[in-house]
């Protein structure tokens, strides 16, 4: 038998795979969209999530507000800057610190609305007296809280304030944030540490969280939040000597004045308001 001899198997090269490289990310890229003007959105999301006009969604949840974004980002304030700190104008601090607008603490801290809102305090340092800090401290929460109890009735529509928008989650966000963030001014300074960068969106921006029904559980979620953010201050404040009240450590205001200041975060709450009446009931037209 001869044996049969097949040619030889050639082997098929495939060219190489190229990997396509996206540009990377870069870090600290925003995720949340500044609030747009009440003038640059006709209408609300096209899913009709959040409304410019009587009515609202389908299904009803946020009906009445003016404005809005695609993504439900509500309409009607300025916007904050790329990087998401707070503010729309100029300001802060020269390392960055809590900066975002004229006025402010001497170190830039919370400052990033024009108007009445804690957020941008006038140029001069703010007024004290003999009040307790303390008890300032955990009345202002008390107003707050008292005002969040007719939140329940909201009708889902933001309040203008100024050129900002409120919401009952808003307002219990800015009071919680300002606390805290004045708070751990506080704390690094009688350390001896450079108080935190700003990174807060503050009243500038309106998420769609700040958009959601305010329940029955999320007035107890603030209840807790709150009152227990209170008595951080005040057992800190009440700790402090005389001295370290009004000749504080660090840079900036003194404690006592950084106390009076943050007291005035009821503005917020006030901005929301009284609820109680029947015309704001949610789902009302």
């Amino acid at each position: 038998m001869t044996e049969t001899k097949h040619a030889p198997m050639t082997e098929t090269k495939h060219a190489p795979m190229t990997e396509t490289k996206h540009a990377p990310i870069a870090p600290g890229t925003p995720v949340l969209l500044p609030d747009d003007s009440p003038d640059d959105t006709p209408g609300g999301s096209p899913d009709g999530t959040f409304g410019d006009a009587s009515g609202g969604s389908p299904d009803g949840t946020f009906g009445g507000a003016s404005g809005g974004s695609p993504d439900g980002t509500s309409g009607g304030a300025s916007g904050g800057s790329p990087d998401g700190t707070s503010g729309d104008a100029s300001g802060g601090s020269p390392d960055g610190t809590f900066g975002g607008a004229p006025g402010g603490s001497p170190d830039g801290t919370s400052g990033d609305a024009p108007g009445g809102s804690p957020d941008k305090t006038s140029d001069d340092t703010p007024a004290t007296d003999d009040r307790d800090p303390a008890q300032l401290l955990t009345a202002m929460v008390d107003r707050v809280l008292a005002l969040a109890a007719t939140w329940t009735a909201w009708d889902g529509r933001p309040v203008p304030a100024g050129d900002r928008l409120y919401t009952p989650h808003k307002a219990i966000r800015r009071v919680a944030d300002h606390m805290v963030d004045h708070l751990a001014e506080m704390e690094a300074r009688l350390v001896g540490e450079e108080t935190q960068p700003d990174h807060w969106h503050a009243s500038a921006t309106t998420t769609a969280a700040d958009l959601a029904p305010f329940t029955g559980a999320d007035l107890d979620e603030a209840r807790s939040r709150l009152t227990r953010l209170a008595r951080i201050w005040a057992n800190r404040l009440d700790a402090l000597t005389p001295d370290e009240l009004d000749r504080s450590a660090g840079t900036g205001w003194t404690f006592r004045q950084l106390a009076f200041h943050v007291a005035e975060s009821e503005y917020y709450a006030e901005s929301v308001g009284d609820l109680t009446h029947p015309l704001r009931s949610f789902g009302a037209v």
